[in-house]
């Protein structure tokens, strides 16, 4: 299993930039990813090449060594590097360092290639953290022109997505940029100037802000000034500024790399250390669609849709990549659930085991199933995933049902053989067959049957072993009955009529176990439809919760943004700012009623499911009759399932049935069994020269009554009957 966090000694190419300017994911970095299951904070650092940006990522991750960072005018960092490290003040977290090639680089040229890597460095981060030098001016702010050209480079829906009648303009699309984009860090290096406007001291914040001041107007050198100014101040609501004076003197600035830290500057260190704390503290965890947490893993995953999306000539998109990782992600949370719960299962049962304690492991592990599932999955729409894992589960507890009841059903029938075997041997030997014989076999039945519902851990076919076990006992107990010279006519009848009492009260322990094997079923499958209706539940309050806070923030950053426009008389564009506001809420009004409208679909398919449940059992016990049947057939042609025990002999020598065979047709046996008197009603019956009662006839006939015995029409139906309650109990 892969661990929680991943501590890597150096960074690896995360994105490579190919000589032919194509980019291509490093298989090795997506490795690293796919091991970290913990939320991640990622952190990436743009801007013009030789700039200093990695110092400040080897600052981050707490070691003077790591991303390169050169002494040239040549850029080192190719592509984009990624560095994970413990999270320094969030053990739970691990933090993920972005270093993204230099933009503007002279030896590349490409300004297309450079625009990609900076959308990259925005789609991957929670903080990002553009790296600049001098100061905030309208140069600076030139060099910023990729953010001219994010609607460009991303799209927040997937195309086609737009309502009948409405076209998905750009406009309607700003609106949502500020709910998934990072926090903006502006890091000004080298600033040699003093923080004052119009002579009055200002705070790095308030330096930033005036730098992005629109002017008013509307000609072309206006629009020109405001652009950059003003899609940042869209795109990046919520923002920050640090001022970084010079380090070192500039003959130390080529092996600033190498210099300790009491070489540099006093007021440049505490700089740094204001700025990392900032980002420890404030840079919250990478977060997609709906506010749902991403993992190391799912971060890889995103980083191979949008680069494969790029490359593909098409443009990245926020929803599609949601999608894609959601149907990831969400398989790999089921295999997870079902996994959980089978080897649960298995560590937890020793088969047999009773119904209440298989049905109580089945609850506990369950649940764990479903909270891990919870934990894991997103934008599971109408809770399709959720419906297979539950479908798997029941799949898989219906399978280990009939493997408990198949066990339960071989050690009780070892056991009866095994108890059996003392009563056996006085059979062979002819001990019952003398006056007084039958009540000598009913103690030792019966001292059978006590033995046997004595001993624990029989499972759930106890009772209808056991009464399996008599039934086949039938013919021989009425055998011994009728070769008993001790008792009259009148006194066999009445130990006839016991019999049958004895057996029908075995029967209804049968009934009564299946009964309460039903029962326990139909409160498993309840209980399963209302805790998977509980988890929902809480995984859609957390979704609401987290879909809320989402839009709060984008709301507060809204009003914040108007109200700094009002202040500043962009009456116009105030009023635009609050068409978006608007949006935003409407936006969020229907996300709480799609929700709602998860929440009915999945309780009607939770009823679904419990139907397709019971189905499962009903088509398993057919399986499970239907086997048994042949098997039964089989051992017919060979003997009954208990016919081990050979032909008894009486006091005289004479032949008295075993188990399992009706009495052989010979004259001895004949003048030794009453034949019953004329014109009177006897519960027993003539057949051949032996007498048996009506039950041990019937009995008789099944396929286990003896040796060479065929399944007849009657028995067959007598089957499908049995099957056929059975199924009808499971459902």
């Amino acid at each position: 299993m892969a661990s929680n966090t991943v501590s890597m000694p150096s960074p690896v190419c995360l994105i490579e930039n190919g000589s032919d300017s194509q980019l291509h994911v490093n298989p090795l970095a997506l490795q690293i990813l796919d091991g970290i299951r913990q939320p991640v904070v990622a952190v990436s650092v743009v801007g013009m090449y030789r700039t200093g940006k990695s110092y400040l990522m080897n600052k981050l991750a707490g070691q003077r060594e790591g991303f390169a960072l050169g002494s040239t005018i040549q850029s080192h960092t190719k592509g984009i590097w990624m560095w994970c490290v413990p999270h320094p003040t969030k053990p739970d977290l691990t933090l993920v360092l972005l270093d993204t090639e230099g933009l503007g680089d002279v030896e590349k040229g490409d300004q297309k290639n450079d625009c990609w890597i900076f959308a990259l460095a925005i789609l991957l981060s929670s903080t990002l953290i553009y790296n600049s030098k001098g100061t905030i001016d309208n140069n600076a702010l030139e060099n910023l022109q990729y953010v001219t050209e994010l609607t460009d480079l991303i799209k927040v829906k997937s195309p086609g997505k737009a309502k009948p009648g409405q076209e998905e303009e750009d406009e309607e699309e700003d609106t949502q940029y500020v709910r998934f984009f990072p926090i903006f860090v502006w890091a000004v290096r080298d600033f040699t100037l003093e923080l004052k406007i119009d002579g009055r001291s200002v705070s790095e914040d308030q330096y930033l802000e005036h730098a992005l001041s629109l002017k008013k107007g509307s000609n072309k050198k206006v629009s020109d000034y405001n652009l950059p100014r003003q899609c940042i101040r869209n795109f990046f609501p919520s923002r920050r500024c640090f001022v970084f004076g010079t380090p070192a003197s500039p003959d130390d600035m080529i092996r600033l790399e190498t210099l300790q830290e009491s070489q540099l500057s006093s007021s440049f260190l505490a700089t740094t250390k204001h700025f990392c704390d900032h980002v420890f503290n404030q840079s919250p965890i990478k977060t997609v669609q709906g506010g749902h947490q991403v993992t190391g893993r799912m971060l890889g995953i995103l980083v191979s849709t949008y680069v494969e999306t790029i490359s593909s000539g098409s443009v990245p998109c926020l929803e599609n990549a949601v999608v894609t990782m959601a149907q990831i992600e969400n398989q790999a949370a089921v295999q997870e659930g079902l996994s959980l719960y089978q080897n649960g299962m298995k560590g937890a049962l020793v088969f047999p085991v009773s119904m209440d304690e298989i049905s109580h492991q089945h609850q506990h592990w369950e649940t764990l199933a479903l909270e891990a599932f919870m934990k894991r999955s997103f934008k599971d729409n109408d809770a399709q995933h959720m419906k297979v894992l539950g479908e798997k589960i029941a799949e898989h507890y219906t399978t280990l049902l009939m493997e408990n009841e198949d066990i339960s059903e071989k050690v009780c029938c070892a056991l009866l053989k095994d108890l059996s075997t003392p009563m056996a041997k006085k059979l062979k030997d002819g001990f019952f067959a003398k006056p007084g014989g039958y009540e000598l076999y009913c103690v030792d039945r019966d001292a059978i049957v006590a033995q046997y519902r004595a001993k624990p851990n029989k499972g759930v076919k106890a009772e209808e072993v056991l009464d399996q076990f008599l039934k086949e006992k039938d013919v021989e107990s009425n055998s011994v009955l009728q070769a008993d010279q001790k008792l009259s006519e009148n006194e066999k009848q009445i130990a006839e009529e016991q019999e049958r009492a004895f057996r029908m009260e075995q029967e209804k322990k049968v009934e009564e176990e299946k009964r309460r094997l039903v029962e326990r079923m139909h409160e498993d499958e309840e209980r399963s439809h209302q805790e998977s209706i509980r988890q929902l539940n809480l995984k859609m309050e957390l979704e609401v919760a987290r879909a809320q806070e989402e839009a709060e923030t984008a709301m507060k950053s809204k009003l914040r943004e108007q109200e700094l426009l009002m202040e500043k008389g962009f009456q116009e564009r105030a009023q635009a700012m609050q068409e978006e506001i608007q949006q935003l809420q409407v936006s969020e009004q229907e996300k709480k009623k799609q929700l709602a409208q998860t929440m009915g679909k999945t309780i009607v398919e939770g009823f679904k499911a419990i139907a397709n449940f019971k189905l499962l059992r009903k088509q398993k016990l057919a399986e499970k009759a239907e086997k048994k049947r042949l098997e039964q057939s089989g051992r017919a042609a060979e003997g009954g399932a208990y016919d081990s025990l050979p032909k008894q002999t009486n006091s005289k020598g004479k032949g008295v049935q075993s188990s399992g065979s009706p009495p052989k047709n010979n004259e001895a046996n004949s003048e030794k069994i009453p034949k019953p008197k004329q014109g009177k009603t006897n519960p027993t019956e003539q057949t051949g020269s032996g007498v048996m009662s009506g039950k041990g006839k019937e009995d008789s006939l099944r396929p286990n009554a003896g040796k060479g015995a065929s399944l007849n029409p009657a028995t067959e139906k007598a089957v499908k009957q049995q099957q056929q309650e059975e199924e009808g109990s499971a459902v």
